[in-house]
């Protein structure tokens, strides 16, 4: 615990620096593409020391100057599995975008999907020292939280603080110089496989970078997905990448649970390529250009040449109906959904007043895929789109850009995690798990 602790103190510190240069790049590491945006802040906004704990003040202070993506190779199911092919896409991304901004970038903030997410709900309650609640009272409520034995070989990559009650009032969000004699605070703790995440501290190190931050795709997705009211009244954003899909849920402007399905596009076009006996680049192509997942009759007459270069005339000429595609896309599709439908269903995310999902990643792009979703899933769907953020070349700002986009927020306006608070680092107990959604159905 105590390592990642003051690494993840360290980085903030790091980004603290970042930020007073004014440079930092933004690192999206996924299984089918590496996308990286270089931020240049200016000093006006405030970035996030407005003071309040836990919130994403609007993009204030910092344009994109430099963006790139390029193929993404050595990830699987969002996990580095090839260190030096991760490590040449991330140098070639890096190298793109810092050409295009004309800059030289030393510090990143990362993010990545998989690495086996799971959350936790904690809480604990002390009596205020002299009724008015300092950062030192945060810092012992923090402390004071019962934490769950999580198991060997995963680390804690998010602790934060989602609601603070004081007295009988509930629903504070910073109750710092606030009078009152009892402050109870939950938190949300996200824990992830440490191999993973270790994999990637390396790869980013190997790439001579100084890594100032790293998050959760499914966290970051949702801050540029879900608009503020979403936030606010709840809601969940299922963040369809290549290798896997993410699944977070946020109310009162936290993220209050996240989780990952091992599945995404790239298991799509897996599902095109052994169908029609093409290759995966071919199969891509065919799903990005002819894909769907409802047919209609129109489709048994629509024909996709699926050819290929085998020098057999017969072979070459192939072609296959647009039904027959759909036939192989949507059972997968389906699969992918009824899995994020199972994350929801223990998450407790029925029991909430507002059930707003909303879809984004690469994967969310294809036709049809929101009514089937709602079939699925539930009523309230729309597709989403990453937040503006100034500066963000067109072809970035699609619903692939979600976690890059979300990161820029993130890094320019981080959430208050327990780290930020001077926490005695020998009060670790361990207790019974509590459920990551218990307390928002006490308290709201």
């Amino acid at each position: 615990m105590t390592d990642l602790y003051t690494s993840q103190r360290a980085m903030r510190q790091m980004r603290k620096q970042a930020l007073q240069r004014g440079v930092v790049a933004i690192l999206d590491v996924g299984s089918s593409k590496i996308a990286c945006l270089v931020l240049r802040f200016d000093g006006t906004g405030r970035l996030g020391d407005d003071g309040e704990i836990g919130s994403l003040a609007g993009q204030s202070g910092f344009r994109v100057v430099g963006a790139a993506t390029t193929r993404s190779r050595g990830v699987q199911f969002g996990e580095v599995t090839a260190m030096q092919e991760t490590e040449r896409a991330i140098r070639t991304a890096l190298q793109a975008a810092q050409k295009m901004a004309n800059i030289r970038v030393d510090h990143v903030i990362a993010c990545f999907s998989g690495a086996e997410p799971r959350s936790y709900g904690l809480d604990a309650q002390i009596e205020v020292e002299d009724q008015v609640v300092s950062e030192q009272d945060i810092a012992r409520v923090l402390a004071a939280c019962d934490v769950p034995e999580y198991g060997a070989g995963r680390e804690v990559l998010h602790a934060q603080p989602v609601n603070f009650a004081l007295d009988h009032r509930s629903g504070l969000s910073d109750p710092r110089g606030q009078i009152g004699s009892d402050l109870s605070v939950d938190m949300h703790m996200l824990t992830v496989d440490a191999t993973a995440i270790q994999n990637l501290i390396y790869c980013i190190k190997r790439c001579d970078l100084e890594l100032a931050g790293i998050a959760s795709s499914a966290y970051v997705s949702g801050i540029a997905a879900l608009v503020e009211d979403e936030q606010e009244l709840g809601a969940a954003c299922i963040d369809l990448g290549g290798g896997s899909t993410g699944v977070s849920i946020f109310m009162k402007k936290h993220m209050i649970y996240a989780d990952a399905v091992r599945m995404g596009g790239d298991h799509i076009t897996g599902d095109i390529s052994m169908g029609l006996g093409v290759p995966m680049s071919k199969a891509e192509w065919i799903k990005t250009m002819h894909g769907g997942v409802h047919a209609t009759g129109m489709d048994d007459r629509e024909m996709i040449e699926i050819g290929g270069e085998t020098g057999d005339w017969e072979h070459d000429r192939r072609t296959a109906s647009r039904a027959e595609l759909i036939g192989i896309m949507r059972p997968r599709v389906e699969e992918i959904l009824e899995e994020v439908r199972a994350r929801l269903d223990a998450a407790g995310f029925d029991h909430m007043p507002s059930q707003q999902i909303v879809l984004t990643g690469g994967g969310s792009q294809i036709p049809g895929l929101d009514m089937l979703a709602s079939r699925i899933l539930g009523q309230q769907v729309r597709l989403g789109r990453p937040l503006r953020v100034h500066g963000l070349p067109q072809a970035a700002t699609g619903p692939g850009f979600a976690s890059a986009v979300g990161l820029s927020l993130f890094a320019a306006c981080p959430q208050d995690e327990w780290w930020d608070f001077e926490v005695p680092v020998d009060r670790y107990p361990a207790r019974s798990l509590k459920r990551a959604v218990k307390w928002f159905r006490d308290n709201w």
